[in-house]
């Protein structure tokens, strides 16, 4: 019988681990659409370059499962991470900043698929107002808290200006947004209540260039 993850209550998890959790969940999708049903942690450290002493560490955080000689149970791990990723419930976001990047987020369908649906598009610009990506209609910024309260808004995402990010996110924290994922470049000092994912594309691009060197 398979053991439920649990995250203990007491016992803080390590950002390395929480961030290992949706590689975990995406191989675990493909397994499972490959029609695999059971793998060893083993079988899962060739194919993620993850020790499988280091995969049963990061699940025995959460209480550990599977049975000595019989693996993961390809389908139910992939149910269980899900539900420590919050991938069983329906986030509803809206974009501020509705330029090249922000459209371009409106437009990846495989947000959909995970269960996070944007609703809504804002921004200042009065010449792209009106308009429509994927049928979802930009939004002047004043129509904000209204638009906020009526849909149940609980993700933003935050595709603007340093120089405007800080003003627009105390606006959503006061407008109950729960988290934020933010590609701004600034820090955003919010209420603990409101959790922040910062994205930096120039980070990772500079990560790249720093392994290239390396290996030059």
């Amino acid at each position: 019988m398979n053991k439920k993850i649990q995250e203990p209550e007491e016992k803080e998890i390590s950002k390395a681990v929480i961030g290992r959790l949706p590689r975990y969940f995406r191989y675990l999708a493909e397994l499972k659409d490959e029609g695999v049903e059971r793998i060893s942690s083993m079988e899962l450290s060739q194919l993620m370059q993850v020790t499988a002493s280091q995969i049963r560490q990061d699940f025995n955080n959460f209480g550990g499962f599977g049975q000595q000689g019989y693996g993961y149970n390809v389908a139910y791990l992939y149910g269980e991470i899900g539900k420590l990723l919050g991938l069983d419930e329906t986030h509803r976001l809206i974009v501020i900043g509705a330029g090249n990047l922000g459209q371009a987020l409106a437009n990846y369908a495989n947000f959909e698929s995970r269960g996070f649906l944007i609703k809504g598009l804002f921004d200042t610009r009065k010449e792209i107002l009106g308009k429509k990506v994927r049928g979802i209609e930009i939004m002047p910024m004043e129509q904000l808290e209204t638009f906020i309260a009526g849909n149940d808004i609980d993700i933003a995402v935050l595709t603007i200006p340093k120089t405007e990010a800080l003003a627009v996110s105390k606006r959503l924290a006061d407008c109950g947004i729960r988290g934020i994922w933010n590609f701004a470049h600034i820090d955003l000092d919010l209420p603990k209540s409101v959790k922040v994912e910062d994205v930096h594309l120039s980070d990772s691009l500079m990560k790249l260039s720093y392994a290239m060197k390396r290996e030059g």
